[in-house]
């Protein structure tokens, strides 16, 4: 009975396979987790030289010279910062991103699959202007934009969806010369190739990653921005400066003092007692506290980071508010916002539109993606239908657009016999000279 007992197992019987070899497996399995899992989030929680981590115990991270420390969170809490990035990243997303197809004319609109995901769904959680957003806010904090190229199966190569992660959630390694990215999101590892991962760095790319805003260039700028704004805060909250101070000849005692500051606050204080003239006895005098070489730098210190911050970021100071200084970037609102549109936003849109057409168009090179711009580049709508009717041709020039081209600039339907060129024409001038044949008639 006891070597029954002690031959039967109740493990064994009920699992199918090998127990020994499962468990095998499965531990194999979890360390290999466990490896890929460090790896992930190396630059994110390693103590070791070189992480995050490590630079922000040492003071060569995120921290400013100023103090406080440089994060996505605390900088998106200065305005400026929040203003430049929520305006670049509005204007990327408002933009159309149109798929054309090479032609022996030259190229034409085309429908594709990834229009869909490009302009209205890439994924199920968010819209196409969010993903926009989100990829605009990543590039200008972090200094890369990652959405995962998300296909068909293993055998098929279709696109199906583009899923955005969060920079830090990445860590790039290269092998035979291939960017391979291994992403760690709420505890599940992926590793993905260069080919299904839609990658546009920043400035200062290094074959890998690019360079970190909050980390590197606008650190201390930031850092000073933040301790600025720390400061005031506290010196408002605190309220240890007041307005003004009442003096006596004599000297009172704290009972006495504190009686007449409650009885000078229930008389004078308040919006109804604004104009009552307060009337002293007894030598009393009243005299106001004006703000201190100090605290008028503080304000001086403030304005020039933000426009400090607006520079860092290539956008007219106008634009997020900015609007007590001169600025070289045109001769009126209408030119500078044109400029930001060409000096600032196409920087960032090439950088997309190229990784889109590597990555996304590769097996069939005649199909393109690109952002039309048009429509924030159009000056008032006087000076647009001016050069409406120049592009229509007029007396004596050919036309090089089409009617049908200009309505659709203005999202308007075509119309019947809109698709034909106007060619030169001038007008017939009189005649003075009198025909014989009609003064006989």
């Amino acid at each position: 009975m006891s070597t029954t007992t002690n031959w039967y197992n109740a493990e064994r019987v009920a699992h199918k396979g090998s127990v020994v070899l499962d468990r095998f497996m499965a531990e194999r399995t979890a360390a290999r987790s466990a490896v890929a899992n460090a790896a992930a989030t190396y630059p994110l929680s390693s103590g070791t030289s070189g992480s995050q981590l490590y630079e922000w115990l040492t003071g060569a991270g995120a921290l400013s010279s100023a103090g406080p420390a440089v994060t996505e969170r605390t900088a998106m809490s200065l305005s400026a910062v929040y203003a430049c990035v929520s305006l670049i990243g509005g204007a990327l997303a408002s933009l159309p991103l149109t798929i054309y197809s090479r032609t022996k004319a030259g190229r034409e609109r085309a429908d594709h699959d990834v229009w869909w995901l490009l302009n209205e769904q890439p994924c199920d959680r968010m819209s196409a202007a969010v993903m926009w957003e989100y990829l605009a806010w990543s590039l200008l904090l972090h200094g890369d934009a990652f959405a995962i190229i998300r296909r068909a199966g293993a055998m098929n190569p279709r696109i199906v969806g583009f899923e955005p992660v969060h920079p830090l959630a990445i860590a790039t390694t290269v092998i035979d010369g291939r960017i391979i990215y291994t992403i760690n999101t709420s505890g599940k590892v992926e590793v993905i190739d260069q080919d299904d991962m839609l990658h546009v760095p920043g400035l200062g790319f290094d074959g890998q990653r690019g360079l970190s805003p909050l980390r590197h260039a606008a650190r201390q700028s930031m850092g000073t921005a933040l301790a600025a704004d720390e400061y005031s805060a506290r010196f408002f909250s605190n309220g240890a400066r007041p307005d003004y101070v009442v003096t006596t000849p004599a000297k009172l005692s704290p009972e006495a003092a504190d009686l007449f500051r409650e009885s000078w606050m229930a008389r004078y204080a308040g919006a109804r007692n604004a104009h009552v003239p307060a009337i002293l006895s007894g030598g009393g005098d009243v005299k106001a506290l004006g703000l201190s070489p100090e605290d008028a730098q503080l304000i001086q210190t403030r304005q020039y980071n933000a426009g400090d911050i607006a520079r860092f970021y290539g956008v007219p100071p106008h634009m997020i508010g900015i609007l007590d200084k001169s600025t070289s970037w045109g001769t009126g609102i209408e030119q500078q916002s044109i400029g930001f549109v060409k000096y600032t936003l196409n920087r960032h849109l090439i950088k997309f539109e190229q990784e889109i057409n590597r990555k996304v168009f590769r097996k069939s090179p005649v199909f393109f993606a690109e952002f039309v711009t048009a429509g924030l580049e159009r000056g008032d709508y006087k000076s647009r239908n001016e050069g409406y009717r120049i592009a229509l041709g007029r007396p004596g020039e050919p036309g090089w657009m089409t009617p049908n081209e200009v309505r659709r600039l203005d999202n308007l339907p075509p119309i019947a016999g809109g698709d034909e060129l106007s060619k030169a024409t001038s007008a017939t001038p009189a005649d003075p000279t009198p025909d014989p044949a009609k003064e006989t008639q």
